[in-house]
């Protein structure tokens, strides 16, 4: 089990966006998050690197979205994990921020790193004035509704995922 790190071992900063390096780690740990939570087979087969990489790039875009991906780097540089927040609308309008994604290295997990990445989120959502944060997540990603709700969200609501038959959890609260 890895010691718990203390918060200033590490530091969370914006994505270079210039980096096709950080793009590709970026990608290849979102296919890694959808293999944990699908498994093997279906978590590969959802999308192709290429889409992941394209979906990154998309989140870089201030004409397309306002997002922000966020990494955190432990104080030797390396990257131990990321999030992608960005601003979505109700369809009567109203502004919300959604956690699209979060990654975690397996050995940083439980070491306050994706409770970091959390709050940065959540502080850039803020920053925009936006009133409620959400995420969506597996209803077996266990680990990652328990961290949530010991920071105050609730479950909102339930889908089933149309392409894997997934039973996907709102997780939301007010900022």
């Amino acid at each position: 089990m890895i010691e718990k790190r203390r918060l200033n071992d590490f530091h969370i900063r914006a994505i270079d966006p210039n980096s096709v390096a950080e793009i590709d780690l970026v990608a290849e740990r979102m296919r890694a998050t959808l293999v944990e939570v699908e498994g093997e087979e279906t978590g590969k087969a959802l999308y192709s690197m290429d889409r992941l990489r394209e979906r990154v790039r998309w989140h870089l875009d201030a004409n397309q979205v306002t997002a922000r991906v966020l990494l955190v780097e432990d104080n030797a540089g390396v990257i131990l994990g990321h999030t992608i927040v960005r601003r979505e609308f109700e369809e009567d309008g109203r502004e919300y921020g959604l956690v699209s994604t979060t990654y975690v290295l397996p050995e940083s997990r439980r070491a306050g790193v994706a409770e970091a990445l959390l709050h940065a989120g959540e502080e850039w959502m803020r920053s925009l004035g936006l009133g409620i944060c959400t995420t969506w997540t597996s209803s077996t990603n266990l680990k990652l509704i328990r961290m949530y709700v010991k920071h105050g969200y609730r479950q909102t609501a339930t889908h089933v995922h149309e392409t894997t038959g997934t039973l996907m959890v709102k997780l939301e609260r007010n900022l």
